[in-house]
């Protein structure tokens, strides 16, 4: 065999080594898993994660991770959930795991009602569970240093998208929400709070149950200018909203007599001036139509609630008169 075919030879089969192992490092070797993600647990090892792999069909074999691994120098599992496309190759995987280059959550915050819904919605997307969420929302020593407490801490969850690590804790999730609820309470609607008497977790609180009364933006200042006059002249809210909450019965479509007799703190048929605290996590805009708010004088229809939006009560009065008129023909 002549010299220049011995170095063909030997050229194609480095080729093909080099193929093979670059195929095996660079080509795709990861399987989607059902849910998309990764979840590596806090306190798992490496031995930990390559079982987790094979169990949830991300790899087929643990050959060329084990080979990775010892060439990435990667010695531990670092918790985190970690976002694992098909067909990723085998290097960008083990590097994504050694770097701990996790995926964050973005937990969505709407309409959430109580601590209870709060503390499991936040166990379902991220690693500590309900229990210790609803720990932490319930604990007044934990919620002192935002100025909070078990009833209030609520307030502070603002209806937004907020980013954090799937392995993280209560505290650094509320964190989240607290940053954010300082910074929408600059000092601008701080002095509107003040100009009417009100503390903010107070402002937050009306604007939960204005959220809770309806869902018509153009309803809302009107309804904002009612619940300020009533707490203005001492007088009980008489809100529906609050009825069920207290009575922890969000299907209640109309209140009736019966409801009334809830004893509750939130009950304001009962009780004169605010809850202890808010009924839902307001939308930022029905905050502001408190601040904002005007002077309003009556509101009338109980318990299907009628706003009449007129300050002066010479207009007012007759509007009074002609909806009693109409409603004794129904």
């Amino acid at each position: 065999m002549s010299k220049n075919k011995t170095g063909i030879y030997i050229l194609a089969i480095v080729v093909i080594v080099v193929i093979f192992f670059g195929y095996n490092f660079f080509g795709p070797a990861a399987n989607k898993p059902e849910k998309g993600y990764l979840y590596v647990k806090t306190g798992s090892n490496l031995q930990d994660l390559k079982q987790q792999l094979l169990d949830e069909k991300i790899l087929n074999n643990l050959i060329w991770f084990n080979i990775t691994t010892k060439f990435l120098k990667i010695q531990n599992a670092r918790p985190g959930r970690y976002k694992i496309p098909d067909g990723m190759s085998m290097v960008s995987l083990v590097r994504m795991l050694r770097n701990g280059k996790q995926t964050p959550v973005d937990f969505v915050v709407t309409k959430i009602r109580t601590r209870e819904q709060l503390a499991s919605k936040l166990g379902k997307e991220f690693e500590f569970d309900s229990l210790a969420a609803i720990s932490f929302l319930k604990n007044n020593d934990s919620l002192r240093a935002y100025d909070l407490d078990s009833n209030t801490a609520i307030a502070a969850v603002l209806p937004l998208t907020y980013q954090s690590k799937w392995n993280t804790t209560p505290r650094a999730v509320f964190d989240k929400f607290n940053n954010a609820y300082k910074i929408f309470w600059n000092s601008e609607r701080k002095e509107k709070a003040a100009q009417k008497g009100l503390m903010v977790n107070q402002v937050v609180t009306i604007a939960s149950i204005i959220d809770e009364e309806t869902n018509a933006k153009a309803e809302k200042p009107t309804i904002a200018s009612v619940y300020l006059n009533r707490i203005k002249k001492g007088m009980p809210l008489q809100a529906d909203p609050t009825v069920r909450f207290a009575l922890n019965d969000f299907s209640i479509k109309r209140v009736l007599f019966k409801h009334l007799h809830v004893v509750s703190p939130y009950n304001t048929y009962k009780n004169r001036g605010l809850p202890p605290g808010p009924i839902c996590t307001p939308q930022e805009a029905t905050i502001d139509d408190v601040l904002n708010a005007r002077k309003q004088i009556i509101f009338i229809s109980w318990p299907v609630l009628l706003l009449m939006a007129h300050t002066n009560s010479a207009v007012h009065i007759p509007n009074i008169k002609s909806w009693l008129r109409n409603t004794k023909k129904h």
